[in-house]
């Protein structure tokens, strides 16, 4: 009896002494002498063993005891949950505070939606370098040193041509990845390749230094022109609704022939007129074309055996008319007001 009334005051000593100042030092204090297994259970299990005559005396003891932990574990909670100037309790039964939800910036809505589309044409995801070869970027499409075509693209390099070393830059057009494509692998080949490319362009509501883009490859025997329009037709209608109206207009493009551009309805003035379609009704959306002989050669495809089409656009310009977001700068600014305009989307 007396040896277990001396546990029971270094017990005691040891409750008064304890600081917990986190809720997992306070959960431990609470499984050690106030758990299914701890201390104060197994001390209130003696009873049994105590004679009949002192079991009076010894319940309010334990009692006691019992008391001192539990209100050890009050004051500890209290302390826990006090904050602010006025010691205001935080009760941990309210529902915790609502965590605001972000978005899908609007670009990769409307890149993600290209994407979802092709897919469903069975075209697969090819992804490349951004920082890339002159040849793969430039030489591999059609346009030698002296093309001036390349005068339509003002280039980033990141290093000049010298005698030992090729030129590299950031590329131009996600034609490079198409390059990769056809360098890797033999027709068929059925690709779309999305990604962010660069101008050296000044910067305005209307162009900026860097966008992105989604270009598509198609090869194989026997493809002509009426398999690019009629996959651009399917694309049109599920990125805008049936109604939406098309042409093909005459365009070059050195790594194709014949070339087109493609016009569709305007979407924010539903084609009567307006400052983005310049009053016209319609607004050119990509490039498109037969890809050129020499571009297959220069892979090892024989371009008698084997034909294929491509096409590019810019994935800015399918959110502007998506979404009717007339200035470009808004997508890079990461503006909260710009961006969750579209959490609903």
């Amino acid at each position: 009896m007396e040896q277990l009334l001396q546990q029971i005051e270094a017990i005691k000593a040891e409750i008064t002494a304890t600081v917990a100042t986190t809720p997992d030092a306070v959960e431990q204090y609470r499984i050690k002498y106030l758990g299914t297994k701890g201390l104060v259970k197994q001390i209130m299990g003696e009873m049994k063993n105590v004679p009949n005559e002192q079991k009076k005396e010894f319940g309010q003891i334990l009692n006691a005891f019992k008391i001192v932990a539990e209100e050890k574990m009050q004051q500890l909670q209290d302390a826990l949950g006090e904050i602010g100037e006025e010691g205001a309790k935080f009760d941990f039964t309210l529902p915790g505070d609502p965590v605001a939800v972000g978005t899908r910036h609007p670009l990769n809505l409307v890149r993600n939606q290209m994407v979802s589309i092709f897919k469903r044409l069975g075209f697969a995801v090819a992804e490349g370098p951004e920082v890339e070869d002159d040849w793969h970027n430039f030489g591999a499409m059609n346009l030698p040193a002296d093309h001036p075509a390349r005068d339509m693209q003002d280039t980033f390099y990141v290093q000049e041509a010298s005698e030992n070393n090729a030129a590299w830059l950031l590329r131009t057009h996600t034609s490079s990845v198409q390059a990769r494509v056809m360098e890797t692998q033999k027709p068929p080949i059925r690709v779309i390749c999305p990604g962010r490319v660069y101008r050296n362009e000044t910067i305005s509501a209307r162009a900026h230094c860097f966008f992105h883009q989604v270009e598509g490859l198609y090869i194989d025997e026997n493809v002509s022109f009426a398999d690019l329009k009629q996959t651009l037709y399917f694309f049109v209608q599920e990125m805008f609704g049936k109604d939406v109206k098309v042409r093909f207009r005459p365009s070059y493009f050195p790594f194709t022939e014949p070339s087109a551009e493609m016009d569709i309805s305007c979407q924010i003035c539903a084609g009567k007129g307006c400052n983005i379609c310049k009053h016209t009704g319609w607004v050119e959306i990509l490039g498109s074309g037969m890809v050129h002989p020499k571009v297959l050669e220069n892979f090892g495809i024989d371009p008698e055996k084997y034909t294929g089409f491509a096409f590019g656009m810019g994935v800015e310009r399918i959110a502007q008319l998506k979404y009717q977001v007339n200035d470009l700068r808004l997508y890079s600014q990461n503006d909260l007001r710009f961006l969750e305009q579209f959490k609903s989307v």
